[in-house]
This record gives structure tokens, C-alpha cells and sequence, in this order.
């Protein structure tokens, strides 16, 4: 399921920064232009700081590696592929181990 996700999110960031890019929209203007806009922007920055640290803390508990690709990732594709695709690789890690 979380790597079905993971595809959702990637196919999805991808067709919709398209769309936005095709049409010459301004990501600052769309992030921080209304109040309402930056209530969203600071709603969604604490939450990709939680899940950052979710993911540095969880990694080091287990013992996953490289877990700074994933968050590489998130500020070149988008969070909605890589916080599923780590939660995908982390249920596989955590397969592998303890057996």
C-alpha cells in the first residue's frame, strides 16, 4: 500500500508541477499570497519537520541507511512520494531484520 502511495504522490507532483510550469503560475505567489496561504505553508512546513524528524530518528533506531535520499528527494519531488516510499523501504527493512 505505502509504495502504491509513493506512486500516487510522484505521478501526481509530477502532472501538477507541470500543469503550474505550463501555465507560468508563481509558487510564491501560490505559497504565500493570502493569509490563508500561509496558514497552509506553515500547517504543511511543521509537518514536513515532523516527519524529517520522524525519519532521521526511526532510521537510526532501526538501522536503516541513507535515510537523507529520501528527504533529498522531498524538496526535489514531493513529500506525498518520498515519506510513503520510506515507509515502504521501513516496513522491508524491518521484514529483513528480524528474521
Amino acid at each position: 500500500m505505502y509504495l502504491l502511495l509513493s506512486i500516487a504522490g510522484l505521478v501526481s507532483a509530477w502532472v501538477l508541477n507541470a500543469l503550474a510550469i505550463m501555465r507560468g503560475e508563481n509558487y510564491a505567489n501560490a505559497w504565500f499570497g493570502t493569509a490563508v496561504d500561509w496558514v497552509l505553508s506553515a500547517d504543511f512546513l511543521v509537518v514536513a519537520l515532523a516527519v524529517v524528524t520522524f525519519m532521521v530518528i526511526e532510521s537510526r533506531r532501526i538501522g536503516m541507511r541513507f535515510v537523507w535520499v529520501y528527504i533529498v528527494l522531498s524538496g526535489v519531488t514531493a513529500m506525498a512520494f518520498t515519506v510513503p516510499l520510506f515507509l515502504a523501504m521501513r516496513e522491508r527493512h524491518l521484514a529483513l531484520t528480524t528474521k
